[in-house]
């Protein structure tokens, strides 16, 4: 379909709470899912929230099978995620690094729970609803931080370990969300 334009940090429609999605399997919702599909697979993505183009929508993908921006995740299967309800698992929470397409070039250290159950709808109005940990867990909270505006910047907890990517790693492959 086509490859959309990302908004950057700054972009106020980053900053907005998204509504959420009232109708299903319509050639609409089909063709946003879509054109989210195309931009991420075009920019090496693990995932993607529809804010991040322009659509207020609770509305995120996410998916890596072997991806040369995380070489040493495990894989997560591709997932069309609307109007989601997150549900920690444990208390525990892990540090990280994360990026964002929204916020190229940049990486921070962030930490998210390490475990939690995730429940919304797929893009016919089917249910979903699984417990995760590890990267998996991750993605889907930095994707569905998006609906709810919020960037991962805004969850760093020492911006000492916040920087640009090729300084805090020289050498390596650029990575971006």
């Amino acid at each position: 379909m086509a490859i959309r334009t990302v908004l950057k940090m700054g972009d106020p429609r980053l900053l907005k709470v998204a509504d959420k999605v009232g109708k299903f399997g319509t050639p609409e919702l089909n063709m946003l899912i879509q054109d989210m599909h195309d931009t991420m697979e075009a920019l090496n993505g693990a995932g993607l929230a529809a804010p991040q183009i322009g659509v207020s929508l609770q509305v995120v993908i996410f998916g890596a099978k072997h991806n040369p921006r995380y070489p040493d995740a495990e894989e997560v299967p591709y997932t069309v995620l609307a109007n989601p309800l997150l549900t920690p698992l444990a208390q525990e929470m892990e540090q990280d690094w994360e990026g964002c397409l929204s916020v190229p070039g940049l990486r921070g250290m962030v930490p998210r729970f390490t475990r939690l159950r995730y429940q919304g709808l797929d893009q016919y109005g089917k249910p979903i609803d699984r417990s995760v940990g590890g990267f998996h867990a991750r993605v889907v909270q930095h994707e569905c931080d998006h609906l709810q505006g919020i960037l991962y910047p805004m969850r760093i907890t020492d911006f000492r370990m916040f920087g640009f990517t090729e300084v805090l790693f020289p050498g390596q492959t650029p990575m971006d969300e």
